[in-house]
């Protein structure tokens, strides 16, 4: 039996043995790492290299994780990210890199030059000082020289920019801005700058480009939403204001100013949609009173006025409302005499007054800045056959109504003036045969306007009831030209009629 001094002092022998083995156990386990990080390492290597770039990136993100301070993997990570167009993603790679290993001179280069594009220029040039103090290559050194220099004729640039801009030189200012920004095209400041350059030169739309860009730019741009759905509010397009300052919204539901401003346009636009609705479902008096309400809401901007009063003008062309059509449309074309939709409503509503060359006025102008209108290329047609046409037979003028009257109005009309001119009333020979002529327009403008066919072709311009006028179609009524020898009161004719009289 062992003492006890003997097993420690066995024990304290084969201590050494035990280190030795728990060190190359180790050893081990760390060139396993280091062989798996390589692997990572080669295979983004050979994805990169055929183009490959997310199967390329999964694998620098496995080597990073698997070696926290490879300042390769880290490097190549960044090589992707800048292949893909994600410089931001590749700035704080480049960051750890230059931590790691602050002699890298290409992992400082490609940072002065990200610096550089965001506008950062005070630490491009930082950078840039740096690689020609580290011994570089002379292609390096070239390349840190150039860039050092435009760094410096940027800030000279920037600074008379933002003077020109503060003295309200914005012209002078947009174009500084221009050369700036094709060095510091991820600078969301300047892009800023040079959208309300534009926004003060009434150059809306590359205004919204430039704010576009920089809410991508600067992910938290609530301002830069604000401010483009301001302009497409001014611009009359309320359904894009309205998702741009939603837009706004996502970022932060709190912001006063974007919420104030979504209330107003989320109630316009409601107004809007409502009053359209109220058009296509033919509810003119409905639509015209939801355009008043958009007047009211929104009395500020020229745009809402003149689409709500070219609509109304639209509803009371429609709902046959002449002369109200007739001077807001005119009212419309004043402030915008190239208005397509006032110039059609109006040409329409003189129609319904019968002022057919007024009709085929506006309908030339319409065309001439609509040339491919098929509405405007219709309705000019229609204007010229009913122009011809009122030169001839008129059976709305025959029984002294309106061409919007309605059915009961006309034989209302009808009667009064068969009643008038029924030749019974004519003891004379010669005035019987005059009031049995003008009795036969009476019937012969009572049977057309009565029928809701007959009266479709007259209203367009062709007449029914003669056979000159069909285009080769058949006249149903060809016997109202066709009698010869009759006697219309008698039992020949189409007509018998009977009156009362009081």
């Amino acid at each position: 039996m062992m003492s006890p001094g003997t097993c420690i002092h066995k024990i304290l022998s084969c201590f050494p043995f035990l280190i030795v083995l728990t060190d190359l156990q180790y050893e081990g386990a760390e060139c396993g790492i280091h062989a798996e990080v390589d692997r990572h390492l080669e295979m983004g290597k050979k994805l990169l290299a055929a183009g490959q770039l997310a199967d390329a990136l999964s694998h620098f993100h496995a080597a990073v994780d698997g070696d926290p301070d490879n300042y390769l993997a880290y490097y190549r990570r960044a090589t992707v990210f800048l292949a893909m167009g994600k410089s931001k993603a590749a700035l704080p790679d480049l960051s750890k890199v230059i931590e790691l290993k602050p002699d890298f001179i290409s992992a400082r280069l490609q940072r002065g030059n990200i610096l550089l594009k965001q506008g950062k220029l005070d630490e491009a040039e930082a950078d840039f000082k740096k690689v020609l103090k580290s011994s570089p290559s002379q292609q390096d050194e070239k390349e840190a020289m150039t860039q050092l220099k435009r760094a410096d004729e940027l800030q000279r640039l920037i600074t008379e920019a933002r003077k020109a801009y503060s003295n309200k030189d914005f012209q002078t200012a947009a174009v500084l801005l221009d050369n700036i920004l094709e060095s510091c095209l991820w600078d969301s400041e300047l892009r800023e700058l040079r959208a309300e350059c534009y926004i003060e030169q009434g150059d809306l739309g590359k205004a919204i480009s430039d704010l576009k860009a920089s809410t991508k730019l600067k992910s938290d741009n609530t301002q830069a939403f604000y401010k483009i759905s301001r302009i497409y509010y001014q611009l009359g397009d309320h359904e894009m204001s309205l998702s741009e300052i939603r837009e706004c919204l996502k970022l932060d539901q709190d912001n006063k100013q974007c919420f104030s401003h979504y209330k107003q346009v989320k109630k316009l636009s409601k107004q809007i949609e409502s009053a359209e609705e109220h058009i296509r479902s033919g509810r003119y008096t409905d639509g015209i009173s939801k355009y008043q309400s958009v007047m009211s809401t929104e009395p500020n901007v020229p745009y809402y006025t003149t689409h709500a009063k070219e609509r109304i003008c639209h509803c009371l062309s429609k709902s046959q409302q002449v002369r109200e059509a007739i001077n807001l449309c005119t009212e419309v074309l004043e402030k915008d005499p190239a208005n397509i939709n006032a110039l059609k409503d109006r040409a329409e509503a003189y129609i319904l007054d019968e002022q057919y060359e007024e009709a085929i006025k506006d309908y030339e102008t319409a065309q001439q800045n609509s040339e491919n209108d098929q509405q405007i290329r219709e309705g000019l047609e229609r204007a010229q056959r009913l122009l011809k046409q009122s030169k001839k037979k008129d059976y709305y003028k025959i029984l002294g109504v309106k061409r919007n009257a309605n059915k009961k109005e006309i034989i209302k009309a009808y009667r009064k003036l068969a009643q008038q001119w029924h030749p019974d009333n004519f003891p004379d020979e010669k005035e019987k045969k005059a009031a049995e002529k003008k009795f036969i327009d009476i019937a012969a403008a009572k049977e057309v306007l009565t029928d809701p066919e007959m009266r479709q072709k007259f209203d367009a311009g062709e007449d029914p009831l003669d056979p000159e006028s069909q285009q080769g179609g058949g006249n149903p009524f060809r016997q109202w030209n066709t009698w010869q020898g009759f006697n219309p009161f008698g039992s020949g004719g189409p007509f018998n009629f009977k009156f009362n009289f009081n």
